[in-house]
């Protein structure tokens, strides 16, 4: 709470008071006080039922939160004014947006108990280890490489994303270690706490005000851990040896690509999807899209998205047709291009956001120097690693070591003038 008490005709602090569903018998003398002399009350229509009594004007937060706050901050100077939030104003709430639009000084934030606290009261489990997810108007997409092997996941849901709809998509991706807990209506008359399992819950019919608890059960095995998974996790063409990038080479691709946890990738030729996953994986809460023109390798790039947990999007295409579909791009890999590499390296590099890279796989010594060259016709600075790699094989008591295909990884960024001298001066 903000102890900035202002007083006079000016500067008026705005009050957000969170009310639990308890309504005005949840609150405090002080907050009920505020209220009460408030001369415009703020809040969705469901909370601003818990006053009816409330004679000054009233205000029906809607969809346009930005006309919402240019209209609180015109009567500021003139009026007291309250805004009702749900719970914990600061926990996924209005309070936090309005800080950022008026300014944390021009606020008074009081908040209630969160739904979150008394979900997990009634469970009787400490949720300070929780891992927290907000579902409640966002997609679901995604979900599954976030929380994957967390041990405890209190989720915010929606009527569109319910219990139930969690529990399908949680079966979806094989995520059946996981039991779990929905508190309904909480602090209400007509509360509800019940335990499910995965299969009970993508069948249940909950109240639409509902917090999910998933809870992995201890015996479950250990969850996957690290990156560059062996070759042989991955389904792959049969019988041949598969159409997947090795996993030597995939773990320095991965590093030359230098994601963040929000990054937004563009996986070209993905074959397999190994990048893809593993790209889904370094990036949780990004976007990546695997784009693959051959249909047969649809089905190995989605059983893969399934057995790892990775809830990226497969587009079948050949690039550069569906790009424009698609957001700009942080990094782009580019394992197989069909022939067009220079018109697909220029596009990448035209879309490409500030400080992305592009990193291509070549086999090859043309494709080695057709990469180079677009990229540099595109204005970027292109580096080259090549990568010869061999791995142990037993023969008769003893071991030898089995070469693979040498390959070139060529990584084109835009850097600046003294950079790129300084680059080029050391190569």
């Amino acid at each position: 709470m903000n102890s900035n008490t202002t007083t006079g005709a000016k500067n008026r602090n705005i009050r957000i008071i969170g009310v639990g569903e308890e309504g005005a018998a949840g609150l405090t003398a002080d907050s009920l006080h505020l209220i009460q002399e408030a001369d415009v009350l703020v809040g969705g229509e469901r909370l601003l039922q818990f006053f009816p009594a409330f004679a000054g004007e009233k205000i029906v937060i809607k969809s346009s939160l930005n006309d919402l706050v240019a209209k609180i901050k015109a009567l500021q100077d003139s009026h007291n004014i309250v805004v009702l939030a749900s719970g914990d104003p600061l926990f996924y709430g209005i309070a936090g947006y309005f800080a950022r639009k008026l300014g944390p000084d021009q606020l008074d934030i009081r908040p209630n108990l969160s739904s979150l606290q008394l979900a997990f009261a009634r469970l009787g489990e400490s949720w300070h280890d929780a891992v927290l997810e907000s579902v409640h108007g966002r997609p679901l997409k995604g979900l599954a490489q976030r929380i994957d092997g967390k041990a405890k996941v209190a989720l915010l849901t929606d009527e569109h994303n319910s219990p139930a709809a969690i529990g399908a998509y949680l079966q979806q991706f094989g995520m059946t270690e996981y039991d779990a807990y929905v508190a309904e209506n909480l602090g209400a008359a007509d509360e509800r706490a019940r335990h499910y399992t995965l299969d009970e819950l993508a069948a249940a019919e909950c109240s639409p005000l509902n917090v999910v608890i998933l809870l992995r059960r201890k015996d479950a095995p250990a969850p996957r851990k690290g990156f560059g998974f062996a070759d042989e996790e991955f389904h792959q063409r049969k019988p041949e040896k598969g159409l997947i990038t090795k996993r030597e080479v995939r773990a320095f691709s991965l590093s030359e690509l230098k994601l963040g946890e929000d990054s937004i990738v563009w996986d070209i030729g993905a074959g397999s999807g190994s990048v893809a996953v593993e790209c889904t994986r370094l990036a949780p809460r990004g976007k990546v899209f695997a784009i693959e023109k051959n249909e047969g390798d649809l089905v190995n790039i989605e059983a893969n998205r399934i057995k790892f947990r990775t809830d990226f999007t497969v587009l079948h295409a050949k690039a550069p047709a569906g790009l424009d579909e698609l957001p700009d791009p942080d990094a782009v890999f580019i394992g197989g291009s069909g022939g067009e590499l220079a018109q697909l390296i220029a596009l990448c590099a035209s879309r490409l956001r500030p400080e992305g890279r592009i990193v291509v796989n070549a086999a090859t010594i043309e494709t080695l120097h057709d990469s180079m060259k677009a990229m540099r016709d595109a204005g970027m600075h292109a580096s080259v690693t090549l990568l010869q790699t061999a791995r142990s094989k037993p023969i008769l008591n003893m071991t030898r070591f089995d070469g693979l295909n040498p390959i070139y990884v060529i990584t084109g960024q835009f850097i600046a003038v003294d950079e790129a001298k300084a680059a080029n001066g050391a190569e």
